[in-house]
């Protein structure tokens, strides 16, 4: 008997909606797991519009529902499934291992819980956010939203970005999310959860959409975040719209620190989580000759298991086999002139029961400013190369986070004053380390809020 496929609405204004336009969701074996409603464009704009109207609720009130929401998130039955069915059905269709997922599921709970703490880091300290506070008397900063609606164009290749959006709503944005088609499963829980934990269906809404109508949910908030690649950042850039591209997160080891003492957090800093994260490390350079460092990455990363990515052991990610082989193709026209210690021949495992693998890649590259350190791809691929002081910041600028492990004061200086550099970490810390309350790339804070002065008798 054939298995029913899970029915995932959209979730507007007025409730839950099931069009006669529906996307099928597929596994990585190319399997039908789901049927995703999609909306037309006038259901975008009546959706965007009851969003408009709608009044944000006070901020303990939308605190206290958001820490609810996080429970029920990780402990509540939506479409059907309980945590441990909704965690391996998103391994299932996205290719993610299942313990990332769990991972990733834990971390957007816990965000939900803490989002009334995380998203106020970013009021700067002379500020007040009421505009009743006593300060105000004398006058006084308040930090106040820019807008009162704010739009996602969510990611699929990862649930975790998820957890970014829920500050939006912890600062009194009402909130839209276009899920991808890839993995709608998790913003799809997670809108359900908001829902029940007390945000109105006018405060927060899922609507799913075909390219031709997702611009129409952006156009139609006050601020927007949109993830996607360099396409997605040149398309947006300096508009009401917060783009999310390629991380391109780096190390650094210069001749003073012996990598060797280094490696585990080299490796999984490559490895971690399946190497999807933009917070994966897909350059390193060395101050010397870089071979000994690839060859001993590649060692170690040839080690890593092939299994299907709803198996608990698994680590490394999966596809459908054709984008996986498409995705193989790409990297190797990249990697022309390169020096292969993993992955020259390829790096598609296919897997018995349908999709592939993808396993790890290490690459050496001749110059610091070789043009591979902007190939970034979704499994552990990783290009390795020389660098000397003479090179400076250049080779390292447009990372997302660069791991520096050097005994100079004066490089970091120089690194932590780089404008394109978003995040620094010096010494023996793995490029994916995250926590909250720390900015990730900025805080989304400085993007939705600005401060303005109220004097008041």
């Amino acid at each position: 008997m054939a298995e029913e496929l899970i029915q995932l609405d959209a979730l507007g204004a007025s409730g839950a909606y099931r069009s006669r336009r529906r996307q099928t969701v597929e596994d990585v074996a190319g399997h039908p797991v789901a049927e995703l409603t999609l909306v037309p464009g006038l259901f975008v704009g009546r959706t965007m519009k009851a969003l408009h109207r709608a009044r944000t609720l006070p901020a303990p009130e939308r605190i206290a529902a958001l820490a609810r929401a996080g429970s029920l998130f990780a402990e509540g039955v939506f479409d059907g499934l309980g945590p441990a069915e909704y965690r391996r059905t998103v391994s299932r269709v996205s290719g993610v291992p299942v313990s990332v997922v769990a991972e990733a599921a834990a971390a957007i709970s816990e965000a939900a819980g803490t989002a009334g703490e995380t998203a106020y880091a970013a009021k700067p300290a002379a500020a007040v956010s009421d505009w009743r506070s006593p300060e105000t008397t004398e006058g006084s900063a308040v930090w106040t939203r820019r807008g009162d609606v704010f739009a996602v164009h969510a990611a699929g290749n990862h649930p975790g970005p998820h957890s970014l959006w829920l500050e939006a709503l912890a600062l009194g944005y009402r909130v839209a999310v276009r899920p991808s088609r890839r993995e709608p499963f998790t913003p799809h829980r997670l809108v359900l959860a908001l829902r029940e934990a007390g945000f109105g269906p006018d405060h927060v809404a899922l609507l799913p959409t075909d390219h031709g109508t997702a611009d129409a949910i952006l156009r139609d908030a006050d601020l927007g975040l949109a993830y996607g690649g360099d396409d997605v950042v040149a398309k947006y850039a300096g508009s009401g719209v917060l783009p999310q591209g390629p991380g391109r997160s780096k190390i650094l080891v210069t001749a003073d620190t012996d990598w060797r003492a280094h490696l585990d957090t080299i490796v999984a800093s490559v490895a971690h989580q399946g190497g999807v994260a933009c917070i994966n490390a897909t350059s390193v350079l060395v101050e010397g000759d870089p071979a000994p460092l690839a060859e001993a990455l590649a060692e170690r990363l040839a080690t890593l298991p092939t299994l299907p990515p709803e198996d608990e052991r698994a680590v490394l990610s999966a596809q459908p086999a054709d984008a996986a082989r498409a995705l193989e193709k790409h990297l190797l026209s990249r990697a022309a002139g390169t020096t292969a210690w993993l992955g020259g021949n390829g790096v598609v495992d296919e897997l018995p029961g349908g999709g592939a693998v993808l396993r790890p890649a290490v690459h050496q590259v001749a110059t610091a400013g070789a043009e591979q350190h902007r190939v970034e791809l979704p499994f552990p691929c990783v290009w390795v190369g020389p660098w000397s002081p003479s090179d400076g910041a250049g080779p390292l600028r447009d990372s997302l986070v660069l791991t520096v492990m050097t005994e100079q004061d004066a490089l970091v200086d120089e690194l932590v004053a780089e404008p394109s550099i978003s995040n620094v970490y010096r010494g023996d810390h793995p490029t994916y380390w995250i926590r909250p309350g720390v900015p990730h790339d900025g805080y989304l804070g400085e993007f939705l809020m600005r401060t303005k002065t109220v004097i008041r008798d």
